[in-house]
């Protein structure tokens, strides 16, 4: 792996805080600045509850003091597994930073209103695409997609309503760990755990 940027600059505890979410915000915004094309994809990673583990990408909506928030499919494999083991572990990874951010804690659905307010800003066609899919289940044909995203449009010409079926899930995170990369891997990794009152932080080796 190669270092983009000069990153022989060392990760201090003072530069995280007190307050992690407002660090993760901070980087995040340096992500979008440095040209990074989905800064806010992650990966979410579930198990089942006999702990069959599985990741994929998804897009980070919101991150503030109550969690990090995504939406999707509700009855989509991620979606089953976490109503069954409701919690879930995220990664954040920026090449042109050469950072990265760990997160791992409790899930909860989102509000029926933050659904509502989420799905109504959407494009159209996104909301077509939403409404049209039965995420993670066979599929006849691509065809038959295709037939059910025509028959939504020309039924819903604005876009369909929210689905019962789709919706958010928030991240209340436990730890986040911070990782810097420097050269000849001697990175930085700063592990915070939440306790009462606040944020534990620690140094890990690399």
């Amino acid at each position: 792996m190669s270092t983009p940027i000069d990153t022989d600059q060392p990760l201090r505890e003072a530069e995280i805080g007190p307050d992690p979410i407002g660090t993760f915000q901070r980087w995040l915004a340096l992500a979008w600045q440095a040209g990074e094309r989905q800064a806010n994809a992650m990966t979410l990673a579930t198990a089942t509850p006999d702990g069959v583990p599985s990741a994929r990408m998804v897009l980070l909506h919101r991150a503030d003091e109550r969690g990090f928030a995504f939406y999707t499919n509700y009855e989509s494999a991620k979606g089953m597994e976490l109503e069954r083991n409701p919690r879930a572990a995220l990664v954040f990874y920026w090449p042109s930073l050469y950072r990265q951010v760990r997160v791992s804690g409790a899930v909860t659905r989102t509000t029926h209103q933050e659904s509502e307010e989420y799905w109504a800003q959407r494009p159209a066609g996104n909301r077509v695409a939403g409404a049209a899919s039965a995420q993670s289940r066979p599929l006849d044909s691509r065809e038959a997609l295709e037939r059910e995203v025509e028959r939504l449009e020309r039924l819903h010409p604005q876009g369909p309503p929210l689905p019962d079926f789709w919706g958010g899930f928030r991240v209340a995170p436990e730890t986040i760990e911070f990782w810097q990369g420097r050269s000849h891997r001697l990175h930085d990794r700063l592990h915070l755990r939440q306790v009462e009152g606040g944020w534990e932080m620690r140094r890990l080796a690399p």
